[in-house]
C-alpha cells in the first residue's frame, strides 16, 4: 500500500480552474490577505552605520533603526560572532547621533 493511498487526501477538483475563494472553501484554508501597496518608504527610520568590534577589531557594516528613539542592544559581530552590546543616540529629529560599540561580556 502507498503512502499516498492511506492519506485520504481530498479529490482534485476537474474542470474549469475554480477563484481563490472557491478554492480556500473546497480545502477548508483561511482566505489569503493581500496587502495594497503603500507609499511607506521601508527604509524610513533606518540608516547604514561602520562598527569596530570591540572583540577582533574589523569593521562591518550595520543597519540601525532610529525610528523608535535611542536604544540598547545586542549584536552579534558578522566577522567573529562575539556579542557586542549596542547603544543607540538618535537626536531629536529622528537622525543618528551615535552608536557606541561595547563588548557584551564586560
Amino acid at each position: 500500500m502507498r503512502f499516498l493511498d492511506i492519506m485520504n487526501l481530498p479529490e482534485k477538483p476537474r474542470g474549469d480552474p475554480k477563484s481563490e475563494a472557491e478554492i480556500d472553501e473546497l480545502y477548508g484554508l483561511e482566505p489569503v490577505l493581500r496587502l495594497e501597496s503603500t507609499s511607506v518608504d521601508p527604509s524610513a527610520g533606518s540608516e547604514f552605520a561602520v562598527v569596530h568590534c570591540p572583540y577582533c577589531g574589523e569593521p562591518f557594516e550595520t543597519r540601525v533603526d532610529t525610528s523608535a528613539g535611542s536604544a540598547t542592544y545586542v549584536e552579534d559581530c558578522q566577522v567573529c560572532c562575539q556579542p557586542i552590546e549596542m547603544e543607540l543616540r538618535v537626536a531629536d529629529d529622528g537622525t543618528l547621533n551615535e552608536l557606541i560599540a561595547r563588548r557584551g561580556d564586560s
